[in-house]
């Protein structure tokens, strides 16, 4: 039992290390420390240590660019998520993959993605998924030219931010929204 508990907090730190080297922009660091943890919350049964040490994973892969890892993660992460019935996972890392869709030009996958989320995230009451994906779909709608769309969503997506007194969300979709004269 003791040995259990020793791999246990071992995991929690790797993970933890991954966030900080994340946050220091270390990404090869990051997504090792994460891999571990994963690894380790995987082997002990652990599922949603696994599955949020994964979101991670794929959050650090996103920032290096290495898409189809971010992609392969995020879907590992969405899969134990669902497995679980856990809503909350499955809202962030629908939103995570919105924004790789996004990212990667592939707006119809962005729309899927984001659209899901937006219903989880709006049956589970959690505002700032709600958010998240409204500010994706809005961007969706900007490139694909539909500006009504865009503002209806950004809008709401801005109604939301304001509401949880989260500034820089608030500057960033009015800059948009004055950007595009929405």
């Amino acid at each position: 039992m003791f040995m259990l508990g020793d791999q246990l907090g071992q995991a929690t730190a790797l993970h933890h290390l991954g966030l900080v080297l994340r946050q220091a922009d270390d990404y090869p660091a990051a997504a090792a420390s994460l891999q571990q943890a994963a690894d380790l919350f995987r082997g002990l049964g652990h599922h949603m240590g696994q599955a949020w040490a994964l979101h991670d994973l794929g959050i650090v892969h996103q920032k290096a660019t290495d898409y189809t890892a971010a992609a392969d993660t995020h879907q590992s992460a969405l899969g134990l998520f669902r497995d679980a019935d856990n809503q909350p996972g499955q809202a962030v890392t629908l939103n995570n993959l919105g924004q790789l869709a996004l990212q990667t030009a592939d707006l119809d996958q962005a729309s899927r993605h984001y659209g899901r989320a937006l219903a989880i995230a709006r049956g589970i009451n959690a505002p700032t998924d709600q958010a998240r994906a409204l500010e994706g779909l809005g961007q969706v709608h900007l490139r694909n030219g539909d500006s009504g769309e865009a503002a209806s969503h950004l809008r709401q997506a801005l109604t939301i931010y304001h509401r949880a007194g989260t500034p820089a969300d608030v500057h960033r979709i009015e800059e948009t929204l004055r950007r595009h004269e929405l």
